[in-house]
């Protein structure tokens, strides 16, 4: 068995060990004491729920994955053309950067109410909300990525006489790619965490709702029956980026 090959059954193995070995501790605690349901259920009780409710959970994360994917998408572009604007002129950035700072200052859950005010109660105000939420890690990211180019490829890009644009292009954003699909690794999981929250808010569907109606009603095991699928979810799209970095990466190693 290659090295390789190793470090990736030992990157799924383990994980899925430990979540194996959790739950059995789980399972333990909770048949061994006095906690009810209501307070902690059994994993078992878990799965229970979640055969016994799997076609509307089915739905609901189907609302919620649709609304984290738009959310997704405008960070990214918008967290990219940011980055790429901000780094290119100093200006901007000096323009922005105290907007933006003071911006990520404000902790989210404070602006969601606003979102619903200014959109209404439709999925644009939850959309747009998570793309706010998860825009700075790209932004980020990217801008490091960017700034941090190695000033010999440059030295040799302004020797050739490359345009700012070929530069740009050819040099700039191979080298800043690692940091990029970073930055979207963690978006990837902010834009959930940002529809769910504004769900809690305004919602008629989706994973947030299902689990703040559940949770009125006392249904502890639905709830965590739902959250078991938003992991799920979250993990499916960050596991997405993964696999796209390791396709770009192709590109800008070579």
């Amino acid at each position: 068995m290659t090295g390789s090959r190793r470090e990736q059954l030992l990157s799924i193995g383990l994980p899925v060990a430990t979540a194996v070995v959790l739950a059995a501790l789980w399972q333990a605690a909770v048949s061994l004491t006095d906690i009810r349901e209501i307070m902690l259920p059994a994993p078992t009780a878990m799965v229970a729920k979640l055969n016994a409710n799997l076609p509307t959970l089915l739905e609901a994360a189907l609302v919620t994955g649709r609304e984290a994917l738009a959310a997704f998408a405008l960070a990214v572009v918008a967290g990219f053309i940011v980055a790429a604007a901000s780094s290119s002129s100093q200006l901007l950035r000096e323009t922005i950067y105290p907007a933006i700072i003071a911006l990520q200052l404000i902790p989210k859950v404070a602006l969601a109410p606003l979102f619903v005010v200014i959109l209404g109660i439709e999925a644009e105000a939850r959309i747009t909300f998570a793309a706010l939420l998860s825009f700075f890690p790209v932004l980020i990211s990217t801008a490091s990525g960017l700034s941090n180019t190695d000033p010999n490829a440059m030295r040799l890009c302004r020797s050739l006489r490359a345009s700012a644009w070929q530069s740009f292009w050819s040099v700039r954003v191979p080298f800043a790619l690692p940091h990029f699909f970073y930055g979207m690794r963690i978006s990837s999981t902010m834009a959930v965490t940002g529809v769910v929250i504004a769900e809690f808010i305004s919602a008629k569907q989706g994973l947030g709702f299902a689990i703040l109606s559940a949770s009125a009603v006392s249904k502890t095991a639905t709830v965590f029956a739902a959250i078991a699928v938003l992991c799920a979810l979250g993990l499916g799209l960050y596991g997405a980026v993964a696999a796209l970095e390791r396709l770009a990466a192709r590109w800008y190693r070579g």
